[in-house]
């Protein structure tokens, strides 16, 4: 019977018996019949048989076999004399636009020995995917520059995994990749054009095993890259669904995943309903003047009480700018304090932070704007301001958030109530102060125990697969069962879009618990003698 109860690697020790005259069966023979009795039914490539002799004999018949999944059957990789079984790893990516992560996994024992992560060497050609996929269409030498600056990448962090832990890149068996359809097309060197262009039918979905020499990855076995739903769905989603397991339960659970883009995905163990779109910059800052990714400068939490603004900057350092958690604070904190009002227009004169900058789109004309950081407060010895229009922006992507959430339950006529679970991955779900995002409308106003922040959920499904080969059918079901929806065809979806360009949303009583904070700062506000 076949072994599926391991990693996608495996070492089998093997001690067999020499040949005799009783027992002439040739060394391959051998070899195989000794990995079948132990439960893997494998083959041998050319280059290994073409080794057997005289290796068996001087190993004495005493040897490892390394074996690595190959999508139908084992592969032995390699032999190494005698019982190296306790050291094997494998490496789980999750290949990000922007960043690339990687864990070292002991195959043994399931345990992380090495995290490593770098920006991307793809940004150079384009901050955002849209650019990089321009850059290769019809240009064979583009696209096969940016597969080698990737594999590039992927071998960078492996070596800096090395260097954390002492795990060479030819000690792992096998890599699971994760990454958007776009990314993934990029990394297999396919070209990603068919991604963007209708009828959006990508080169291939994924869920491929292909050897790492072949994609110049520094491993001696296989890379499985995971499957995508559809072309705006990609693998790192399928992976975060695999990590979340709802599509196992019978409770209906969300899972939703905000960047750049923002993918959703609703259901149960009957169905998966899904969609996406894009979110836009604003969630990572990058709609401001000052605003910046989360790196050491970035302001990423914000608090005003009795009027007075305080911030949190990542390294408790000056502030540089401001990052997507950071806005999310100051909106729901300058709302609740009455400093904006539920359509996002600044009250002038409430505060003496609320002042009058440069236009944003035409610096001829004012615009109001806050500041929360003065002059001798900042890195740079000027002021950060976020202004009206970055307020503006900001309020229609998260409104498209929302309706991504409401459109999908609607589809199948369930009310948020429904919800067992609410899922929130990714790094912006992840560092996100929940209360926040509730209180200005980007995630439904449910009992905080429904909500699970998973984190990074495209690495962690990674990893799951890495150590376990029965997840791969799971991995497989997963991708073939979505029922993925096109937002942009939905007739009512500008319409829902429109209703949720309010804080938190136009109807205030369905956010009952933003309603009880807003009276309770507004009390506190009038026991101050601070009424506005």
């Amino acid at each position: 019977m076949e072994k599926k109860n391991c990693g996608l690697g495996k070492k089998i020790y093997l001690e067999l018996a020499p040949p005799t005259e009783e027992d002439a069966r040739g060394d391959r023979e051998r070899l195989l019949d000794g990995l079948n009795e132990q439960g893997y039914k494998a083959f041998l490539p050319l280059k290994v048989l073409r080794n057997l002799y005289p290796f068996c004999r001087e190993a004495q018949w005493k040897f490892t076999a390394v074996l690595g999944w190959q999508g139908e059957k084992w592969e032995v990789l390699a032999l190494e004399e005698g019982d190296t079984t306790q050291r094997q790893y494998g490496a789980a990516v999750d290949l990000g636009s922007t960043t690339i992560m990687m864990k070292i996994i002991d195959l043994n024992t399931g345990e992380e020995k090495a995290f490593q992560n770098i920006f991307s060497p793809q940004i150079p050609y384009g901050e955002e995917i849209l650019s990089r996929i321009f850059y290769t269409k019809d240009q064979p030498e583009h696209l096969k520059e940016l597969q080698r600056l990737t594999a590039e990448g992927v071998n960078h962090l492996l070596r800096l995994c090395q260097e954390e832990c002492g795990i060479a890149p030819d000690e792992c068996l096998s890599m699971t990749v994760a990454g958007n359809t776009t990314m993934t097309h990029l990394f297999l060197g396919l070209y990603p054009w068919p991604v963007f262009e209708t009828p959006f039918a990508p080169v291939s979905k994924g869920g491929e095993f292909i050897s790492g020499r072949e994609l110049g990855i520094e491993i001696p076995g296989y890379v499985y890259t995971f499957p995508a739903a559809a072309n705006y769905l990609g693998g790192d989603i399928i992976s975060g669904l695999l990590e979340a397991g709802f599509y196992k339960r019978e409770e209906l659970s969300v899972f939703i995943d905000i960047g750049t883009n923002g993918e959703l995905v609703a259901g149960n163990k009957e169905f998966l309903l899904a969609g996406a779109g894009a979110a836009g910059p604003a969630l990572e800052g990058g709609i401001s003047q000052y605003g910046m990714r989360a790196s050491s400068g970035a302001v990423d939490g914000v608090t005003i009480s009795a009027g007075n603004l305080r911030i949190h900057t990542i390294g408790e350092g000056r502030p540089r700018g401001i990052c997507g958690s950071g806005i999310v604070e100051l909106l729901a904190e300058m709302f609740l304090e009455g400093w904006v009002d539920a359509s996002g227009r600044f009250n002038e004169g409430v505060s003496e932070r609320i002042l009058r900058v440069s236009g944003t789109q035409d610096p001829e004309k004012e615009e109001l704007a806050v500041c929360y950081a003065w002059e001798d407060e900042s890195e740079q010895g000027e002021k950060l301001v976020f202004t009206q229009s970055d307020v503006q922006e900001f309020i229609r992507t998260k409104a498209a958030a929302h309706t991504m959430v409401e459109y999908l339950l609607e589809e199948f006529g369930l009310e948020g109530e429904q919800i067992g679970q609410f899922y929130l991955a990714g790094g912006f779900g992840t560092h996100l102060e929940l209360e926040a995002a509730i209180t200005i409308g980007i995630y439904p106003d449910l009992p905080r125990d429904k909500f699970c922040i998973l984190g990074n959920a495209s690495l962690k499904g990674a990893v799951r697969l890495l150590k376990n080969l029965e997840a791969l059918g799971e991995t497989e079901r997963i991708a073939e069962e979505i029922t993925y929806l096109q937002f942009g065809n939905a007739g009512d979806f500008l319409e829902k879009m429109h209703r949720a360009q309010f804080l938190p949303y136009t109807d205030l009583e369905q956010y009952p618990t933003v309603k009880e904070k807003l009276a309770a700062r507004e009390a506190k506000r009038q026991k101050c003698g601070r009424v506005q």
